[in-house]
């Protein structure tokens, strides 16, 4: 890809305060032409640009911003109102941004710090770690923490009963729809592997799915199934995309009247699941919940997590480890385990008290 179409991609539009900001557009271009995904050059920008116009509303130099400037900001970024409000059905829904929106938020802030001191325009990170040690004042320990708590919350998945609901709710989808539900499940997709799909990227004969590594998060190419109902819903929706198309390409077109034949969009796919999780009434449903799904079935029928992890591209166990925890899959066998040798020694010591009784008599 060339140097000029890797910076016309930047949607410069979404971020107006970093393409009015020299060292902002200098960084974020540099992200793009270093080669990361569209969508975290996307995060990055959207992450930069709240940044910089919290500067703007506060009169504040961004690239000389103190670390007390950047603790306002964080103050700030705690007190905004949960954007999905009331439909997140937690205790403290609505308060807040969620911690994992605060991470993202700082992270590339912090990058763009790095930035500033790579290139001599300051000496200082006022978002880098600092140290610290329990019980003594910042600046003195020897482990590193950053000016926010990280926490790891295990994902949301629907129980059988909510699955069964978005399954009939999505029985009512057009069968494009119904095909990407059936192979974001199967395959454990992510959103950006389903909607970049190619014709050349699918074997029907042995129904299978080639996950392209530019597609990928982690940058891996896979091969992964898909079940023999699925592959119905594939070889119907092949003979409707004719219809649409002759072309081989995207497999997924949209069906709009101004985007008719187009390759479908991220944003158009999420738009999709959260119609039919509306009709669920399932709020927390996402496009990556099929995934979550998918992966967390794997390790309920006992699926090794090594081999979890080559099926969903994780290039870190810890991720593969958080679909053991939601399965309950180890939890529950040691639970039945232990309560099988619990019980067994109580029926023993029952045992031993009856025979003990006969004796005496």
């Amino acid at each position: 890809m060339s140097k000029t179409r890797e910076l016309s991609e930047i949607r410069w539009e979404r971020y107006p305060a970093v393409f009015e900001d020299p060292l902002g557009k200098q960084w974020l271009e540099r992200q793009a032409l270093l080669g990361l995904a569209r969508n975290t050059v996307d995060a990055y920008g959207r992450a930069l640009q709240d940044f910089l116009a919290y500067c703007q509303r506060h009169s504040i130099e961004s690239a000389q911003a103190t670390r007390e400037q950047i603790a306002l900001y964080v103050g700030d970024l705690r007190s905004r109102p949960n954007p999905r409000g009331s439909h997140i059905l937690r205790l403290d829904s609505g308060v807040g941004l969620s911690n994992a929106t605060l991470q993202q938020r700082l992270t590339a802030v912090r990058l763009f710090f790095d930035h500033l001191m790579e290139d001599g325009h300051r000496e200082t990170n006022p978002v880098g770690r600092g140290r610290y040690t329990p019980g003594k004042a910042f600046g003195s320990a020897k482990r590193e923490r950053g000016l926010l708590p990280r926490f790891k919350k295990l994902p949301w998945i629907p129980s059988e009963a909510q699955w069964q609901r978005f399954l009939a709710a999505a029985q009512e989808a057009p069968i494009r729809n119904r095909c990407m539900i059936g192979l974001a499940y199967d395959a454990g997709l992510r959103r950006e592997e389903l909607c970049l799909l190619r014709s050349d990227d699918l074997d029907p004969a042995f129904r299978l799915i080639r996950v392209r590594a530019e597609t990928t998060k982690s940058g891996r190419e896979r091969i992964v199934p898909y079940s023999v109902a699925t592959g119905e819903l594939l070889r119907a929706y092949l003979a409707h995309r004719r219809s649409l198309s002759q072309q081989r390409g995207p497999i997924f077109l949209s069906e709009s009247r101004r985007n008719r034949a187009m390759p479908i969009t991220l944003w158009t796919w999420s738009k999709v699941i959260r119609e039919i999780a509306n009709r669920a009434e399932l709020p927390q449903f996402s496009t990556h919940t099929l995934r979550h799904l998918c992966l967390t079935d794997l390790a309920r029928a006992g699926w090794d997590m090594h081999e979890i992890a080559s099926f969903a591209g994780h290039r870190n166990l810890e991720t593969t480890q958080q679909y053991i925890h939601l399965s309950g899959r180890d939890l529950a066998a040691r639970l039945a385990q232990g309560m099988a040798e619990l019980h067994a020694q109580r029926i023993l010591s029952l045992s031993q008290a009856f025979l003990a009784s006969r004796e005496a008599q």
